[in-house]
């Protein structure tokens, strides 16, 4: 590892190498998650604080905190504890919310679960976190959660809810159900509360005063090279001070309403939106269980919002909706375009047809909290749309090669981020830590470039990982799924260029001497088991892949073929 480069604390490289450091004029926050909610109740207790159109919701910051307070009180009296893990596994519903901070309000760590998983990739998730509760909605679309519970666990049949004892679940305790149906072995939410009002305030504030802001509050489960998912371990003093300099980046204040149809499960939605929403008094307001155009436009309309945030596949299905111009979305001034490479084409669609002047542009990962990059709203429009911005406060990013040292500003490299943001590490897996995070600097994996003014631009991945409309996949993770399928020998997963998603999975497939298979067959062996998402969409039988002269696979080769023959392109982004 090379010496250090001495920094000045500006957003613009100095000696003409690409490194540096956010401003440091504004404090870091010490406050955990429940305390930066208290304060916000405290401050407007009865200004508009939550909506959830699709369940009736409308609180105040006084009602939130309320609720709040009666789940994490339900909680305590089961006898989750600080540091122990509870899952949540649901789309956008307000139960989510309330989850989110009812944990953190007595320090039990929350596990975010894709709901997008199957079988295999629940059954991981909570075992490798080792969850004693989890909290989960009954189905979504074709996902039947509590019939995969069922399946994972058959003893919940012929259990007392609480006293679980599942041979493949060994850690699981609790599992609590959304709705008013009941299921045998299965806590109701609504009984969680119940059990609650027993707990006095004074027992909950012994609670809060034990955290600290270092504490782990959540694992969240990014997808792995070698397989298998990690977990992401953030602290509260990661996601509060993120969040708050997000909300700094688009001058969020108590007026701001901002529509929400990101998910909760992802960074994006838990800290960027919400968080950030706590941060500042703005309204929260979400348009629905899982992302639809139309009832976001409607959201945005209907709620008078000021912001919106969404991936960029998000947008340009709000732009190409049928009914668009008969949306008023004449209040909305800012927002976030994240979660996967912005289409400069569609920023400028954003700004001019949806009058976000102000929207900017976040750039970071599950390990960074997530921003480490995001452009201001009185930044350029040309540098709004073209880049990620520029490094947020009280953090540092480098652009190195391979030895660790800078590059000259200009020069493509791996990005480096250093600073309060970075993870506690990987839950449980101490050697892929090391790995990720050097002197506490986070390889992202991402090539980069920085400017002489210090904006960054994305150019490519070190890591062998695609994004699919916001989604990190790892095609190794899917390899290893399908390497179970008797009838494959070998198998590699890329991806290649998509108009709506920006990128598709897709699988070239080495069968064994002797077998035959179906496109069709390959998915329905992956159907019930992974994410919808990394199905691959595209998959091609072939008797070999294309490889070096010392035997290592050419995915560029396979993705280059692709294009060609699918006449695919891709669209210039930031």
């Amino acid at each position: 590892m090379t010496k250090e480069t001495p920094v000045t604390r500006g957003v613009a490289p100095i000696d003409g190498l690409s490194q540096v450091q956010g401003p440091t004029d504004t404090p870091l926050s010490t406050a955990t998650i429940a305390g930066l909610l208290a304060d916000t109740a405290r401050r407007w207790p009865e200004r508009p604080a939550v909506v959830f159109r699709e369940q009736g919701v409308r609180w105040t910051w006084a009602q939130f905190q309320a609720e709040v307070d009666r789940l994490a009180a339900g909680l305590a009296a089961l006898g989750l504890q600080r540091g122990d893990r509870l899952g949540i596994w649901s789309p956008n519903r307000v139960e989510w919310l309330t989850t989110q901070f009812a944990t953190a309000r007595i320090g039990v760590i929350l596990v975010n679960i894709n709901p997008a998983y199957r079988l295999a990739e629940l059954e991981y998730a909570l075992n490798a976190s080792g969850c004693r509760a989890i909290v989960t909605a009954q189905q979504l679309r074709s996902s039947n959660y509590l019939g995969m519970l069922q399946t994972l666990a058959p003893e919940l049949a012929g259990c007392e809810p609480g006293r679980l004892q599942a041979q493949r679940l060994p850690e699981l305790c609790f599992v609590i159900r959304m709705g008013e149906e009941r299921t045998p072995g299965m806590l109701n939410y609504g009984e969680v509360l119940a059990r609650g009002e027993g707990v006095t305030p004074q027992l909950l504030e012994a609670h809060g005063a034990e955290l600290d802001c270092h504490d782990a509050i959540n694992i969240q489960f990014t997808s792995g090279t070698t397989g298998n998912p990690k977990g992401a371990t953030l602290s509260h003093h990661n996601v509060v001070n993120n969040a708050r300099y997000v909300a700094q980046a688009m001058r969020f204040s108590e007026q701001d309403s901002l529509c929400i149809p990101v998910p909760l499960y992802h960074c994006f939605g838990m800290v960027l939106s919400v968080l950030a929403c706590v941060s500042t008094g703005a309204q929260m307001v979400f348009p629905g269980e899982i992302f639809d155009a139309g009832a976001t436009l409607a959201a945005a309309a209907e709620e008078r919002c000021t912001a919106l945030h969404g991936v960029p596949t998000m947008f340009i299905a709000e732009l190409d909706h049928p009914d668009f111009a008969s949306f008023d979305l004449s209040r909305l001034r800012t927002g976030i375009m994240a979660g996967s490479p912005c289409p400069i084409e569609t920023m400028k669609r954003v700004v001019s047809q949806m009058n976000m002047r102000e929207v900017t542009i976040a750039y970071g990962m599950t390990e960074t909290s997530p921003v480490s990059f995001q452009s201001s709203t009185a930044d350029p429009l040309e540098r709004r749309v073209s880049t990620v911005g520029r490094i947020q406060p009280h953090l540092e990013a480098k652009v190195v090669d391979g030895t660790g040292a800078p590059v000259p500003v200009g020069e493509k490299g791996e990005l480096w981020v250093r600073g309060y943001s970075v993870m506690k590490g990987y839950w449980g897996d101490e050697q892929k830590t090391r790995l990720a995070v050097t002197d506490g600097w986070m390889h992202t994996g991402d090539l980069a470039t920085l400017d002489a003014e210090g904006y960054c631009n994305i150019v490519g991945r070190v890591k062998d990982m695609l994004i699919r409309g916001g989604e990190n996949i790892y095609p190794r993770e899917i390899e290893e799924f399908l390497f179970r399928h008797p009838k494959v020998q070998s198998v590699q997963v890329f991806g290649v260029p998509d108009a709506k998603y920006g990128e598709e999975v897709c699988a070239w497939i080495v069968l064994k001497p002797g077998e035959s298979a179906t496109e069709d067959e390959i998915r329905d062996f992956c159907r019930e088991q992974i994410a919808h998402y990394k199905i691959p969409r595209y998959i091609r039988f072939v008797s070999e892949m294309p490889m070096t002269i010392t035997g290592k696979v050419q995915k560029f080769v396979m993705r280059e073929r692709m294009v060609e023959e699918l006449k695919l392109s891709e669209a210039r982004t930031a």
